[in-house]
């Protein structure tokens, strides 16, 4: 219980400190938090598969993100995987941890994306790792759910 208030109290700071701390737009900050993402998935998903098995296709990874990825990380499993066996592939959080303690009104629907970035990157590192070239995004219509659309670029 203790990790997951550090965790969570760190996120919130790099947050802070990305957006206040520097003076650099929007897109920017949200590049520098994604990119934080990127290196510690990339890491962390080296550490995690490292006694464990080939995984036998995409999908088998985009499985092994949404179970075993996800309640490292989050302590809890992706509520829903979709896929159009063509490469999109969606994932549903229905209580997003770092978007839980915000208010369930509209009106921070607006900075939903500053706390989503780290965990795109987070993602897409991870599936780097493991050798898919992919563009991850997030969509928030009702806080605190979220989903995440991973791409994967293909030739």
């Amino acid at each position: 219980m203790a990790e997951e208030a550090v965790f969570d109290l760190v996120h919130m700071e790099a947050v802070s400190y990305v957006f206040q701390g520097e003076k650099i737009s929007e897109d920017e900050a949200v590049a520098k938090l994604e990119h934080m993402g990127f290196a510690t998935g990339y890491r962390l998903v080296e550490r995690l598969t490292r006694e464990s098995g080939r995984f036998k296709d995409e999908l088998d990874i985009m499985k092994y993100i949404c179970k075993d990825l996800w309640v490292t990380v989050y302590k809890k499993q992706i509520d829903n995987l979709r896929t159009n066996h063509q490469g999109v592939y969606v994932l549903h959080d229905n209580r997003f941890r770092f978007l839980s303690r915000m208010a369930a009104g509209k009106q921070y629907l607006q900075y939903a994306p500053r706390y989503l970035a780290f965990t795109c990157g987070l993602v897409r590192g991870c599936l780097a790792n493991l050798g898919i070239t992919c563009v991850v995004t997030a969509e928030v219509t009702q806080l605190p759910a979220c989903k995440f659309q991973i791409q994967v670029q293909r030739g």
